[in-house]
């Protein structure tokens, strides 16, 4: 079956692009209107924003994915969607942090909520099993491609337009996703087999607590979390007041660690053929402790310079690619299909959790104390989370084996674990 052929996911995964981008493209201009606002404070007035961020996808996403089947679905992602856009269009008008810290808090419970449902709606549409599965990594793609292409448009558009203009087509954007889910015919959920809406929440949860391999992933969403806020949270005030640089040299430099995932994106699918996921993915955790030590051995020497940053960057959007696009991979080899939609959500608010914590040290830490103590720190989390990953996923564990090991057995059903 030809997925994109499905009239309905077509429309929907529109939906999801539309989005997406209008998120990365909030995020840069977010950053900018934080310098805007607080000058050299800006890394603390962007690390609580996206702090709250985080609070409200750690704790709305899986209640979201708990009610689904207790909501229509197609009502629920345009509200979302509406909701979204309008509190975008209102962030060029502040004048208090406070009031983007507000306006954050409703954009971002917004966001967490449509991921979920989302992605609860996918398996209704696409019936076909091998479909389902194109169909999940379509949606990864996505993501990784929105790293990329976020920060590159918002480069152009910010050599013609002021920052502020950035929201305005992000608003627009939403709105025309809202339009996309309009169009499509969404089922409305079947019950779900959990009596209780919490048993949903938490079924991903346990999942991920009783499974040797994603424990592993745990472990790996620290390091890309430590590795990540670098990039997302400390980029602005470095390249402003250490290098000098303009709001277009922001979003370029960002740019720089979207084209790192890329490349590696554009790779993996071949690697991933012919080497296990785990490898993979601990050369990626390799790759990101290298990175961040790099970071914070340059800043501390005093040896800031474009060239080392972008190198720098790119690596680091390299190492973040080569966990984060194996996972679904491993995620959908850990479980049935009808509990993938748990694991997904459970993992959504999980690699956010691990942003909960470094994104404050980021800004706060990054404000305080500078840059090379504050980036010495995110190292070395980087580096517990890569030995944690070592420790908690057996060698021998990998998806593409047919038979597990006992641990794995006892805390999955019959026969899931099968070759991806």
């Amino acid at each position: 079956m030809r997925l994109f052929a499905i009239r309905d996911y077509r429309h929907l995964f529109a939906a999801q692009v539309i989005a997406l981008f209008g998120t990365g493209l909030t995020t840069v201009a977010l950053g900018l209107l934080a310098y805007d606002l607080a000058g050299p404070r800006a890394g603390t007035v962007l690390g609580t924003a996206l702090t709250i961020k985080m609070v409200m996808y750690v704790v709305i996403a899986p209640l979201a994915a708990a009610y689904i089947d207790r909501l229509p679905r197609r009502a629920l992602l345009v509200a979302l969607d509406v909701i979204r856009g309008s509190v975008v269009l209102l962030l060029p008008l502040v004048s208090e942090i406070w009031q983007v810290y507000v306006l954050i808090g409703l954009l971002q419970a917004g966001s967490a909520a449509f991921t979920p449902t989302f992605q609860a709606v996918i398996p209704d549409i696409v019936t076909d099993h091998s479909a389902y599965t194109r169909a999940l990594s379509a949606s990864q793609v996505a993501s990784t491609m929105e790293s990329l292409l976020s920060p590159v448009l918002a480069g152009v558009a910010l050599a013609f337009l002021s920052f502020d203009r950035l929201f305005l087509g992000t608003s627009v954007g939403f709105l025309l996703s809202a339009l996309l889910v309009l169009s499509t015919r969404v089922p409305n959920a079947r019950p779900s087999g959990h009596t209780r809406a919490w048993d949903k929440a938490a079924a991903g949860i346990r999942t991920f607590v009783t499974t040797p391999r994603l424990r592993g992933i745990m472990a790996l969403n620290l390091t890309v979390a430590a590795a990540g806020s670098i990039v997302v949270v400390n980029t602005v005030n470095y390249v402003r007041d250490e290098l000098g640089g303009s709001q277009s040299d922001v979003a370029w430099l960002l740019a720089a660690s979207g084209t790192g995932t890329l490349l590696a994106a554009l790779l993996l699918p071949r690697v991933l053929d012919r080497i296990a996921a785990r490898t993979v993915m601990i050369t990626g955790a390799a790759v990101l402790v290298a990175a961040t030590a790099a970071a914070a051995t340059v800043v501390a020497a005093g040896l800031a310079g474009w060239t080392g940053t972008a190198v720098i960057w790119t690596a680091t959007g390299v190492g973040m690619a080569l966990i984060i696009t194996p996972t679904g991979k491993v995620l959908r080899a850990s479980v049935g299909r009808s509990a993938i939609p748990e694991v997904f959500a459970a993992q959504f608010s999980l690699s956010h959790l691990a942003r909960l914590i470094t994104y404050p040290i980021a800004g706060r830490l990054g404000t305080v104390a500078g840059f090379a103590l504050t980036w010495t720190v995110l190292a070395a989390l980087a580096a517990a989370g890569a030995a944690g990953a070592l420790a908690l996923w057996p060698g021998h564990d990998t998806q593409e084996t047919t038979s597990t090991p006992v641990a794995v057995a006892r805390t999955t059903p019959k026969n899931l674990v099968k070759a991806a």
